[in-house]
């Protein structure tokens, strides 16, 4: 077992894997046609207002083992190592550990912090994700013929959309009501609207 543990990390090395943040899009696309032909990939979609659901009741580590737990079953994963989403990295594990119902079977879980930058199996689960979430990202603004940009808060392109969407009134359904950014455009968008009667 851990010999093939140790070829897989030795083949997801050469492939160029590490932290999805650490690559940029086109390594990210690269790399991750090369692991759809290495073995099985899975992902778990959260919409938006499922986000919010969970953030409003301050559980949005819980939305993640729900979630993680649910590609476990999926695979019918024995062993399972994940990014830790809770400042203690065994309790996590536990937690986890004990969402993941696989009939005949009991999953082994390590959860810990950093686990995209250090294990290599965990780096490629973060391309996956990410090179998911683009592609998601690059349909939604050919949908709505909207220029989106990357979705993340620090991107200029992303807030100048919703603050055009928020400035027309519209609230898009695609965007997270608990997302941070929202709030500070909306309150720019109230400075700005207050401005032009003075």
């Amino acid at each position: 077992m851990d010999g093939e543990k140790d070829e897989g990390e030795r083949v997801l090395t050469e492939m160029g894997v590490r932290d999805s943040k650490c690559l940029s899009p086109e390594k990210r696309e690269e790399i991750y046609r090369k692991l759809k032909r290495f073995g099985r990939t899975a992902t778990a979609i959260a919409p938006p207002r499922l986000i919010d659901r969970y953030v409003a009741r301050g559980g949005l580590n819980q939305l993640e083992i729900e979630l993680m737990a649910k590609l476990a079953v999926r695979v019918r994963a024995r062993v399972a190592y994940v990014d830790a989403c809770d400042t203690n990295e065994a309790r996590f594990g536990r937690t986890l550990a004990s969402h993941i119902y696989i009939s005949g079977q009991k999953t082994t879980v390590f959860a810990r912090h950093k686990a995209d930058r250090d294990l290599p199996i965990v780096g490629a689960a973060s391309i996956v994700a990410k090179v998911t979430r683009d592609r998601a990202v690059r349909r939604l603004a050919a949908t709505t013929g909207l220029e989106i940009g990357s979705g993340y808060p620090s991107d200029p392109v992303t807030r100048a959309c919703v603050q055009a969407l928020l400035a027309r009134g519209e609230g898009p359904d695609w965007v997270r009501h608990s997302w941070k950014t929202l709030d500070t455009l909306k309150r720019d968008r109230c400075i700005r609207t207050l401005e032009a009667y003075v």
